[in-house]
């Protein structure tokens, strides 16, 4: 699955009641769709958003990529998402922009709002594809990682700026974003999700363990379960390859 060009034409803009505009990209197409649901920090105009794109395209598809509150060309600073805005969207732009079942496609923080959605949404959740796929990340890669002077800085100062790879600013962490994390946590219980699920995961994710996946599919309801381990595969599954693996995990499930 090779990746086209970025696309150059404005996004469309999905307005909310409060006022906020989602920016998405809906190319039509038959059925079922693939809707996106990128990372964190990450936005539409990504390598696998667009080579999903590109996949979607050849084969006739419908598809959906958009960007979160606060990311990308969406409207809302940064400092003010939480897990729970971005499920609103994600659930918005499913309700609003899309028909009948969808195949959601989540990469990181993705695929933790792919499990919230599908579990708001049964119905419209044919199958789910997860990507390095990082529930709970707030509270168990976060919060469960700082440093006792780290978690006292946030506490008082109410946010926390740490080193990223990909951003040489480093990523802005609110304390807002980790204490409203806790109402949508899903690695405590049984995840009542019953469609087939995919999940690949790179075995040198340095951001999030490739054993998240195995626990994912241990707590997933759903009998159909498949995890795919890649060997030399990092985070973000980008690679010509890990491309490939992402679109031959998906054709089945279409």
């Amino acid at each position: 699955m090779s990746m086209p060009a970025a696309t150059r034409d404005p996004p469309s803009l999905l307005r909310r009641a409060d006022g906020a505009t989602i920016a998405y990209r809906r190319r039509p197409g038959r059925g079922p769709g693939i809707v996106f649901l990128g990372g964190f920090m990450s936005d539409m105009t990504g390598t696998k958003a667009e080579a999903l794109d590109h996949f979607s395209a050849t084969r006739g598809q419908a598809y959906l990529r958009f960007d979160y509150f606060g990311h990308g060309a969406s409207s809302g600073a940064f400092k003010d998402a939480t897990i729970g805005r971005w499920l609103d969207d994600a659930l918005a732009v499913l309700d609003e922009l899309t028909e009948g079942p969808q195949v959601l496609v989540g990469s990181s923080l993705g695929g933790w709002i792919m499990l919230l959605a599908a579990r708001a949404r049964p119905q419209r959740a044919k199958a789910l594809v997860g990507i390095a796929a990082a529930p709970d990340f707030t509270e168990d890669l976060m919060w469960a990682e700082f440093t006792p002077a780290q978690r006292q800085a946030l506490e008082r100062d109410g946010f926390l700026r740490m080193p990223s790879a990909y951003d040489p600013a480093g990523y802005l962490y609110t304390l807002a974003l980790i204490e409203e994390g806790r109402r949508h946590l899903v690695m405590r219980a049984p995840i009542a999700i019953d469609c087939p699920v995919r999940l690949l995961h790179g075995m040198r994710d340095e951001d999030v363990p490739w054993r998240t996946s195995l626990a994912v599919a241990e707590r997933l309801q759903s009998r159909d379960v498949r995890v795919t381990l890649v060997k030399d595969g990092d985070h973000r599954l980008s690679t010509k390859a890990d491309l490939a693996l992402l679109a031959a995990t998906l054709e089945p499930l279409l």
